[in-house]
């Protein structure tokens, strides 16, 4: 298979890659953590000017009908950059209306995503659900036309900077989809690695069915594996950071009067990271390759939660090497690698955990 990239999608890179070389710099993503906000809406502008909330969306709405492939080459360049701007919520949102909601949602929603104008968050953990997207308590009633929902959902990520939410509640007919306007009663707090995220309470909520009262399980089993996908490409691309930062202190740090990457044995444990990283690289592919193919759901569960097996399993070789090749410094704030190590940490959890899809992936 040929994972070399078209020559739009490397000048797409490029233009990916001069932004947050530019603009969001690792100096510039603290001043925005440290904001009240936890984002930068200039950040989000620009975003969007690229294209990139466009990028995957029908045609028909204002997008460029792209896939997970051609959004590999943008989710490893904010990997790098550690950006913390609601991208990829807002995108697996998009999906979930492209793909479950009626033409007049989509031409509601769409073009403003496609322009900047909207940012989305997606509702669906639970408490005792673990990973299971089957497992949903939140309840969905019939009042006046409309719906009303009760119920709790947890670490819904970039929920605080959301214009709306999607949320997956309980319906007459199985699992339906919904949208809520951000509701007041929102507990937000910062995860391990700086992003935002919230705890939802939605107490008789008013809400709008999403496309119909069908079950819609396979649609949000669709739009998870496509943000797994693409997180998996964001992890390689702060393990390409994690490396190259590492290998740089190797060269700088000396012991004894001499570099110490000139020690054997840091060589070694330097080469093995480098070849976790292309093992990583060739899974995030070959996954982000099978949510654009139009083959079996059980082929793409497969596949899918075979690459997030492997990138949870680079993620922790990968960051806990980065930190200790570089001493006690590996996890001070002032070093980028530090804050790498966190986001890697939460990559590995993020829609599921190694153990999650190695279940997954025997019953697939």
């Amino acid at each position: 298979m040929n994972f070399d990239l078209t020559e739009e999608q490397q000048l797409l890179a490029e233009s990916v890659r001069r932004f947050v070389a530019q603009d969001y710099g690792f100096e510039a993503r603290k001043r925005i953590l440290a904001s009240d906000e936890g984002w930068s809406p200039q950040a989000w502008r620009t975003i969007a000017e690229l294209g990139l909330t466009a990028l995957p969306l029908p045609t028909e709405h204002g997008g460029f009908g792209g896939g997970a492939v051609d959004l590999m080459a943008v989710m490893e360049a904010f990997g790098e950059a550690l950006v913390v701007e609601p991208y990829l919520a807002t995108l697996t949102c998009s999906r979930l209306v492209a793909r479950a909601g009626s033409a007049e949602q989509q031409a509601a929603i769409l073009p403003r995503v496609a322009d900047g104008q909207a940012k989305l968050a997606f509702a669906y953990l639970e408490d005792g659900a673990r990973y299971d997207l089957r497992h949903v308590n939140v309840r969905a009633t019939p009042q006046d036309g409309r719906w009303s929902l009760r119920g709790t959902k947890r670490v819904v990520l970039h929920a605080p900077m959301a214009d709306r939410l999607v949320v997956s509640a309980r319906g007459p007919r199985g699992t339906a989809l919904f949208l809520v306007d951000r509701p007041g009663a929102v507990n937000a707090y910062r995860t391990v690695d700086g992003m935002r995220a919230a705890d939802v309470m939605l107490d008789g909520t008013p809400a709008e069915l999403l496309g119909g009262e069908d079950d819609a399980l396979p649609a949000i089993e669709d739009a998870i594996d496509f943000a797994t996908a693409l997180v998996c490409a964001e992890a390689v691309g702060a393990m390409r950071s994690a490396n190259a930062a590492t290998l740089e202190y190797l060269k700088t740090r000396k012991q004894f009067g001499v570099p110490i990457g000139a020690f054997q044995a840091l060589q070694h444990r330097m080469v093995d990271m480098v070849i976790t990283l292309e093992q990583a690289r060739s899974m995030a592919s070959l996954a982000c390759t099978e949510v654009d193919g139009h083959g079996q759901a059980a082929s793409r569960r497969r596949i899918v939660s075979a690459a997030k097996i492997k990138i949870a399993d680079a993620c922790r070789h990968i960051s806990q090497e980065s930190v200790q090749l570089h001493g006690g410094m590996g996890m001070t704030d002032e070093l980028k690698v530090s804050h790498t190590f966190r986001r890697l940490t939460m990559i590995a959890q993020q829609f599921g955990d190694a153990d999650h899809h190695l279940e997954r992936f025997a019953s697939a």
